[in-house]
């Protein structure tokens, strides 16, 4: 019975250090990790590109999927008003192009959906369930630097677009107060 305690312990302990080490990555502050991704129409995107803009930058699990679905409708519907806050929005899963293609059209989204076929990117974010080897539902906000400006990890994806535009609006306002100093 003890040796079933300690074994317990030890798979509990081993746990709880894969989840913290997969929390303590990047950082608000970090510099975005660069990446080169095609989209549903096989146009390569890199993250360097994007400098001098501001990135909204949204993995998800798996596309056509109630959850997924939801989230990427309500960044779908929120599109414009990103847009008009000057910022670009990408969708990222490990699903392939043709996937992307489908789901895309199904659901008529005007942004990018990025496949993350090999699951680097997803890695570098942080990003990649341990469990099911699809991306967890987090988006960072980067800025026009390049830099991690704010994380989501988990999100809900019914109310996710509003939270990120009112947290753009502010980072973008701090953000030009800082420059005109």
């Amino acid at each position: 019975m003890q040796l079933k305690s300690i074994t317990t312990a030890l798979v509990i302990i081993f746990l709880l250090a894969l989840s913290s080490s997969s929390i303590a990555g990047l950082k608000v502050g970090d510099k975005a990790p660069n990446f080169a991704l095609q989209d549903q129409n096989k146009i390569t995107h890199n993250l360097s590109n994007y400098e001098g803009q501001w990135v909204v930058l949204y993995f998800y699990p798996k596309d056509d999927t109630p959850g997924c679905t939801t989230q990427a409708c309500d960044f779908r519907d929120a599109v414009k008003r990103i847009i008009a806050s000057k910022a670009v929005v990408f969708g990222l899963s490990v699903d392939s192009v043709r996937s992307h293609k489908l789901f895309a059209e199904k659901y008529n989204l005007p942004f990018s959906l990025l496949a993350d076929e090999t699951r680097e990117v997803s890695k570098l974010y942080d990003s990649l369930s341990s469990f099911f080897k699809v991306s967890n539902r987090n988006t960072f906000i980067i800025d026009p630097e390049g830099n991690i400006a704010k994380i989501y990890l988990s999100v809900n994806p019914k109310t996710h677009s509003e939270m990120v535009l009112s947290d753009l609006s502010s980072l973008q306002k701090a953000s030009d107060k800082t420059e005109s100093n």
